[in-house]
């Protein structure tokens, strides 16, 4: 294979990892970041990508205009799982296959998002805020054992969530159209219909790919049972977050735990950072060195196999 550039657009690509960097450079797919802690302006993006033959991207917005202006770019590389910031239609039609890393954050975002649970149930961060700022309140939570779990997307993320809860003494109810009910109760989940499911638990934490719409609607925040808590690390649009800020201020939800949002970074005005008994995070569920190594390899080896003629192992479907 001929000398190579391979343009990394995140800033978290093999941050705890030489991995990854060590294998594009051995391949000759000399890595270049312009960005070193934030991820490159639009602009920026398109001024770059002339000399691309392979791009590793974030949260990045790819486009058709974007992938125009790379003209011997040969693979796109997702640091990541989610590709729906990426046009993957548009990619298709110039012949530039689309890879990801698929279940190599999966652990590190299900134990963040039971950590999520366990400081909307007993105000963990409301806490040290408060004692931070000099209080010494005592916040009475709920206890997880007994209660009900309701876990919507059942794929590697909700079933190792389902375990842990198990741990926990947590009864599971699962929705997931795209696996048969019978394999969710041998994973030791009750299965649901989405609306059975928000009516019935006391938890709710989503683990769904992108939607073009909202999942949990004004109607459906309304289903949920009255004193709920509402978890999501996976995205943003997946909830109607001024719907889920009238909930939180009404009462009708007892809290929620967010790590996504439709956009980010979180607007100054965005109703949620102003709603009570809520935890905002900044998208990091899966930031851990592990998955960071995981990540960053497995996108790496794909493109080595793109550039060399051959077939990637981990193609964006």
């Amino acid at each position: 294979m001929s000398a190579a550039t391979t343009l990394i657009t995140t800033p978290t690509f093999a941050r705890h990892a030489a991995e990854p960097w060590q294998l594009l450079a051995d391949g000759g797919a000399g890595p270049v970041r312009p960005g070193e802690d934030t991820a490159l302006p639009p602009d920026e993006l398109l001024r770059h990508l002339a000399d691309a033959d392979a791009l590793i991207v974030g949260m990045d917005t790819i486009t058709a205009e974007v992938l125009d202006a790379a003209p011997k770019l040969k693979v796109v590389a997702k640091h990541g799982v989610g590709t729906d910031t990426i046009d993957l239609d548009a990619a298709r039609e110039r012949g530039i296959p689309v890879v990801c890393a698929p279940g190599t954050n999966s652990r590190a975002v299900a134990e963040y998002t039971f950590g999520l649970i366990l400081d909307a149930t007993r105000g963990i961060t409301a806490s040290h805020t408060a004692v931070a700022a000099g209080g010494w309140p005592k916040h009475f939570g709920c206890e997880l054992h007994g209660q009900n779990l309701g876990i919507v997307g059942f794929g590697r993320i909700g079933r190792l969530v389902a375990g842990y809860a198990h741990a926990f003494g947590l009864r599971v109810l699962a929705h997931d159209p795209h696996i048969p009910d019978d394999a969710l109760r041998t994973a030791g989940a009750e299965p649901a219909t989405l609306d059975a499911l928000l009516a019935a638990a006391d938890l709710v934490t989503l683990h769904l790919p992108p939607a073009a719409a909202p999942l949990l609607t004004a109607r459906r925040l309304a289903v949920m049972k009255p004193g709920a808590a509402l978890v999501n690390a996976a995205r943003g649009g997946l909830v109607d977050e001024s719907a889920l800020a009238d909930a939180l201020h009404s009462g009708h939800l007892s809290a929620a735990a967010l790590d996504a949002f439709t956009t980010e970074p979180l607007p100054a005005d965005h109703p949620l950072r102003t709603a009570p008994r809520t935890v905002l995070t900044s998208h990091m569920a899966a930031c851990t060195p592990q998955a960071n190594r995981a990540m960053g390899v497995t996108v790496a080896e794909d493109i080595l196999r793109v550039l060399s003629g051959r077939e990637p192992l981990h193609p964006a479907s």
